[in-house]
């Protein structure tokens, strides 16, 4: 199987490093479990591309804070 190279910034690495189970995993194992996190599909069928990146961006969002609580979406539309 061909290899490539990516460049990721030191401290990318180092995080990658401390995801690792044991010193063996490589990080193409690393990365593929991380990408196994973003779901391919459900019950109604498989997500596109698009749907599974929009997915992960807003589990980002989240998780920095760059959200708003559903009462007050709600309020914002009037709804």
């Amino acid at each position: 199987m061909p290899y490539t190279t990516i460049q990721i910034k030191r401290e990318t690495r180092h995080n990658l490093e401390r995801l690792k189970e044991n010193s063996r995993e490589t990080y193409d194992q690393l990365l593929n479990k991380l990408l196994a996190l973003v779901p391919s599909g459900d019950e109604e069928g498989q997500y596109t591309e698009e749907f599974r990146i929009s997915l992960l961006n807003a589990k980002l969002d989240l998780r920095k804070g760059k959200t708003i609580p559903h009462e007050r979406a709600k309020r914002i539309l009037g709804l």
